[in-house]
């Protein structure tokens, strides 16, 4: 970490200087680095110094891992008579497409509907559910044929399509992990919303009100970075990236362009011992010389799958693995079938918003916890008679080890942390396999082809947008930030291009950050 030069309220920090109120000298170093702990609170959370979180894109419980186990008391699984209706009232039921080949590996494709009013329809059959009405989860078939790229001449094959689910064999990666560590299987989105608002509840427990990616969010709320760096200095935290970075749709990362690094910066500080306290992973959502690895539908979950492995095995073979915990989830369920009707949730902000109070959760989303301190084979579920896990829940536990300061919102007030649950062991003797390895990607120059052709997709042109946002180097992160206060919401830019050309757009992103005027 030593190559590291960070910022903090436009200065520059690097060594032992003292900025600000806070000394960045080598008490920092060892926080950093996991040598001390800077909070204690006597749970088995002391003995996790790193936490990393793997967030990927747009699949729902049962997509994934709805066969990890049979269906019982004790796994809200899938148990093979799950059906939905289509737009005839004939019943669809769920359905698995065996093998490994495209056919089977990018449903459901086309990308399913994700709007706010997508996932209502999705749960409720309507767009405009009354407030309080209980979802029944029986619109996804009847959205999914509602989508503009729906064709009435293949209505009952793209029906089958959205209630797709794969068996272990099939996605083994997080299957294994699941197994050998602990899988929740009452983990909700933060809101039944799209990529952003989910996303924001990771970094700020809260979305500000908004629905959707679009029209363009400024956001500028407390972070859970804010907090760490509050507490343990601007090194104490990492945002690793594959391509572009979600995470800098929030202003008040712009103060910390050198917080974000490469993948491959992880891997190394992995091998190393050099991981902070925090480290967030983003995938790669765009194809260039290699396939997006996000999961976001209709990409294919073999290329997560690997981008799994990669990081566990990282951390499985680095000298920091017995005092690391990983979180494996997933931002929203992106319309992909679940049939879990989400409970009811705290709004999270005092200011009421409308037409969406954020009084509900989205639906359940994959959540995979791994760490040798972990009983094998643990189905993992919140304290009855409270909230149950969602995104916030992460930033409770961040709260919870290192003695940070107040909740960000009432949400992750609410929000149970990991610490909470009887899932730990004394010391850590669930090490798991050396190594894991995922299924090779089929016909990988073919479809690297054709998904730089595709379209770009919802997501993607978020990534534009974003990047159409950021600092320019006429004037400092400050003066911008106040500059996009003034102007409200901001159009998206011409979003028309393909996947592999908005790839090439955002490459230049390095070269962006450093641009970012502090002062």
């Amino acid at each position: 970490m030593q190559r590291r030069t960070l910022l903090l309220g436009g200065a520059v920090v690097a060594g032992g200087a003292a900025v600000g109120g806070y000394f960045f000298g080598q008490k920092l170093w060892q926080y950093a680095r996991g040598l001390t702990r800077p909070g204690t609170t006597g749970t088995a959370l002391d003995k996790i110094s790193h936490v990393v979180v793997l967030m990927l894109e747009n699949r729902s419980f049962d997509n994934l891992l709805g066969k990890l186990y049979p269906k019982s008391d004790r796994f809200d699984g899938l148990s093979g008579s799950e059906t939905n209706p289509d737009l005839e009232g004939r019943p669809v039921p769920i359905k698995n497409i065996p093998g490994t080949g495209q056919l089977s590996i990018i449903n459901p494709w086309p990308d399913p509907g994700e709007l706010f009013t997508d996932i209502n329809e999705q749960l409720f059959r309507t767009r405009t559910p009354a407030p309080g009405q209980t979802p029944t989860m029986d619109g996804f078939v009847i959205n999914f044929l509602h989508q503009p790229d729906a064709s009435e001449d293949h209505y009952g094959e793209l029906a089958q399509r959205i209630m797709h689910y794969y068996e272990p064999e099939q996605v083994p990666v997080i299957s294994r992990l699941a197994r050998q560590f602990a899988v929740c299987d009452q983990w909700f989105a933060s809101a039944p919303c799209q990529t952003w608002p989910n996303r924001f509840f990771m970094h700020t427990g809260t979305a500000g009100g908004f629905e959707n990616n679009e029209p363009y969010h400024f956001l500028e709320v407390p972070t859970i970075f804010d907090r760490l760096t509050e507490k343990l200095g601007p090194n104490s935290w990492v945002i690793y990236r594959h391509d572009f970075s979600l995470a800098l749709n929030l202003p008040r990362l712009w103060f910390f362009p050198l917080n974000f690094f490469l993948f491959s910066d992880f891997l190394d500080d992995a091998k190393k011992g050099n991981l902070p306290a925090y480290s967030f992973i983003e995938p790669r959502y765009l194809p260039d010389t290699e396939l997006p690895n996000d999961q976001h539908p209709p990409h294919g979950v073999t290329a997560g799958e690997q981008l799994i492995a990669t990081v566990y095995n990282a951390l499985r073979n680095g000298p920091q693995w017995t005092s690391t915990l990983l979180i494996i989830t997933y931002d929203e369920h992106g319309g992909c079938y679940d049939h879990v009707p989400p409970p009811a949730a705290v709004p999270p902000d005092a200011i009421p918003t409308s037409p969406f109070a954020f009084d509900r959760y989205g639906v359940r989303v994959p959540a995979v916890i791994v760490s040798p301190y972990i009983k094998a084979n643990t189905i993992l579920r919140a304290p009855k008679g409270g909230a149950p896990f969602d995104h916030t829940s992460i930033l409770a536990t961040l709260r919870k080890r290192f003695a940070l300061s107040a909740p960000l919102t009432r949400r992750d007030a609410a929000a149970p942390d990991l610490g909470m649950v009887d899932m730990w062991l004394n010391t850590p003797d669930n090490l798991g396999p050396e190594r894991i390895e995922a299924l090779p990607e089929e016909d990988f120059a073919a479809r690297l082809e054709a998904s730089r052709r595709d379209p770009v997709n919802d997501l993607q042109k978020s990534l534009l947008h974003i990047n159409a946002q950021l600092p320019t180097p006429d004037r400092t992160v400050k003066e911008h930030i106040e500059a996009r206060k003034s102007r409200g919401p901001v159009p998206a830019p011409d979003a028309t291009m393909s996947a592999g050309e908005a790839a090439e757009v955002l490459k230049p992103l390095p070269e962006k950050l450093k641009t970012f005027r502090q002062n």
